[in-house]
């Protein structure tokens, strides 16, 4: 099947947009969160960085909210009929496995932040209430998550690429529902 024979079964342009935004925004967030912990930065640079993460996580997190109530509200678009199942399956429960591991990450990596007593500065300007209490064995419980969560998300977005890449490669018209992400739908 070529992207001629695909009309009309692309997702919708801000269903595109808000992927590739999305994607953009998780891609990075995994190097800061990575090189924030280095011990051996300027501590102005290091706070920078947290600061990014945190107030990325918050982002990331209402893009995923977004994501998932546009989701219910415009179901995605058919793969191809001759796609095996085992495919189908398997894309599916991908895509899924992304959302539940970006709202773990997100979700343990504030409740690690809020618990250990530190500032979320984006929620914090609009006086968002801290929605748990400060506690250091929430916090180190949060962090534990937050840190091996992160290994299941690498491994889920390594394999939703791979697929991605297979896709556009193949040009059976899988990679062409999400891409371009702006533009004619």
């Amino acid at each position: 099947m070529n992207d001629e024979t695909i009309s009309g079964t692309k997702y919708a342009g801000g269903t595109r947009l808000l992927h590739w935004v999305s994607a953009i925004m998780i891609v990075a967030m995994i190097p800061i969160g990575v090189i924030m912990q280095q011990e051996d930065m300027q501590r102005s640079t290091q706070d920078l960085l947290f600061i990014m993460h945190k107030n990325g996580g918050v982002i990331v997190f209402a893009l995923v909210v977004l994501r998932l109530m546009w989701r219910a509200a415009s179901p995605a678009p058919p793969l191809p009929a001759d796609m095996p199942g085992w495919q189908v399956k398997a894309a599916s429960g991908v895509q899924w496995g992304l959302y539940a591991m970006l709202l773990v990450m997100a979700v343990s990596g504030y409740v690690r932040v809020r618990a250990g007593g530190f500032p979320v500065e984006m929620l914090d300007a609009i006086n968002a209430p801290a929605l748990v209490p400060r506690s250091d064995a929430l916090a180190e419980t949060a962090q534990a998550i937050h840190s091996n969560a992160r290994f299941v998300l690498v491994a889920l977005i390594l394999v939703h690429v791979g697929a991605a890449l297979r896709h556009a490669v193949a040009r059976d018209g899988v990679f062409a529902r999400i891409w371009p992400p702006v533009g004619r739908g």
